[in-house]
């Protein structure tokens, strides 16, 4: 089923807004006009009984009573649509008007001063009843009053049609004045969708301007923008990756081309095609290792990558790779320290692959005579681990980006081994994310630190 538009859907609440808006109006509007037509009625009618009270109290026999017949007649004929009957106590008709002489018997004995409604045909009247005590006579008088309001309820009636006629005006309006307000609303929001679809690869440093959006879009141009910045920098990124693999896998490939062909230019010695082909063997192992490398870090990528859970002590991990690392800090008259302790919860052979980067990388740059020291420290909810090493300080625009593939910041860290491609900091990183941890190297008077943090252990577990 084809959903509607935002358009169409504003349009529609718009109007949806408008009839409900028009409807309580309009019958708010209709139930004062009736209260205030009943109020009216009922005053009439109360001024009307007090005046035929005054009359019939003046007189004390039905003789008298008569004389005063044309007055009462007066009274009840200054209004047209006002009729009246008199009963005697024993319900006899002393005075009645033709409009009043069909009144049902259950309204004679209403409450007093209760206004009652009685429709006759097409007609409808409200009345009132009231009990007449006559000095010197035993029995009171019945005067019944009513007034004819059948103008009132066709006034209703006609008003009522018109009311709903209105509304459905009003609503068709509403539902095209609501779809060129969504129209003229949206616009801004079109304009970025356009602009969305422009976009390419070849287009994302371009940005939306976020000046010209209105306040309650601006936010979502912000966030667009700031999603084509990070596209941006993802496909730089990717671009210099693919580059960086090209040119990292050419050498070796040329290596084993030419080591080739030199081979096969003239005959040779089994001594000399063994030279060669051991010679080829390292440029192998080299692409080998590169390419796990980039397996490695491809399955990082897609979240492929689950450590075993199990407990493990950093001092005892660090402690053997410090004596794997001896000889090589041996020769250079490097000294590694490891101070502190701390268990944290996670892959064994993963951790000794990070930390063995960090060592490596450390005793790469680290000057002979110095001293690479690793601290652990266990506080609050977090275990931390930290290699530093003193040696030539990293500029702090190239901090961030030790950890992209491929990254070398200058040349003074610029990795010199050809087995080295730039991809042990990356893979570093891949790790530590993956056992929750996080990473960050910090380069200052000399000295270059990298850090770890790992949650602390479960103890319960």
């Amino acid at each position: 089923m084809k959903r509607l538009s935002l358009t169409v859907r504003m349009s529609l609440m718009f109007m949806s807004a408008a009839i409900a808006v028009l409807t309580v109006a309009g019958l708010s509007v209709n139930m004062l006009s009736q209260h205030h037509f009943v109020i009216l009625d009922q005053q009439i009618l109360l001024e009307k009984l007090e005046s035929t009270k005054r009359i019939l109290k003046s007189k004390s026999n039905r003789e008298s009573l008569s004389e005063e017949l044309p007055q009462l007649q007066a009274l009840l004929g200054a209004h047209q649509d006002m009729a009246a009957s008199i009963l005697a106590g024993d319900g006899s008709v002393l005075f009645s008007d033709p409009k009043a002489a069909n009144i049902p018997e259950r309204y004679r004995a209403s409450a007093v001063r209760d206004m009652w409604e009685w429709q006759d045909g097409e007609r409808m009247y409200r009345g009132m009843t009231e009990i007449i005590s006559i000095p010197g006579q035993a029995d009171p008088l019945t005067a019944l009053l009513i007034l004819d309001v059948t103008t009132h309820t066709h006034f209703f009636e006609t008003l009522q049609r018109w009311f709903w006629i209105g509304l459905l005006i009003s609503a068709i309006a509403s539902a095209a004045l609501g779809w060129v307000v969504a129209r003229r609303g949206l616009a801004p929001l079109q304009q970025i969708t356009q602009v969305a679809a422009s976009m390419s690869a070849r287009s994302l440093k371009e940005r939306i301007p976020l000046e010209s959006a209105p306040p309650e879009l601006q936010q979502l141009v912000a966030s667009f923008n700031a999603m084509l910045a990070r596209l941006d920098d993802a496909f730089v990124r990717l671009s210099n990756f693919s580059a960086d693999i090209a040119h990292e896998l050419r050498t070796p490939v040329s290596n084993l081309m030419t080591h080739t062909e030199v081979v096969l230019t003239k005959k040779r010695t089994i001594e000399d095609y063994q030279e060669n082909l051991c010679s080829n063997l390292e440029d192998l192992k080299r692409m080998s290792r590169m390419i796990d490398d980039m397996l490695f870090l491809a399955k990082s990528d897609n979240g492929l990558i689950t450590p075993e859970n199990t407990c493990i002590e950093l001092k005892e991990l660090v402690t053997k790779l410090v004596e794997y690392y001896h000889l090589l800090a041996d020769e250079a008259g490097i000294t590694i320290t490891v101070s502190g302790s701390g268990a944290i919860s996670g892959d064994r052979l993963m951790l000794d692959r990070a930390i063995s980067n960090l060592l490596s990388n450390a005793l790469r740059y680290t000057p002979a005579g110095e001293r690479i020291s690793v601290k652990i420290h266990t506080s609050g909810e977090a275990v931390s681990l930290t290699v530093e090493n003193p040696g030539e300080s990293i500029s702090p625009d190239h901090l961030d980006k030790l950890f992209d593939r491929f990254y070398r910041a200058d040349p003074a860290r610029r990795e010199g081994n050809p087995s080295n491609v730039g991809l042990g900091l990356a893979i570093t990183r891949s790790i530590i994310e993956a056992h929750k941890g996080k990473i960050w190297c910090t380069s200052e008077n000399g000295i270059t630190a990298f850090h770890m943090e790992f949650p602390l252990q479960n103890q319960s577990s």
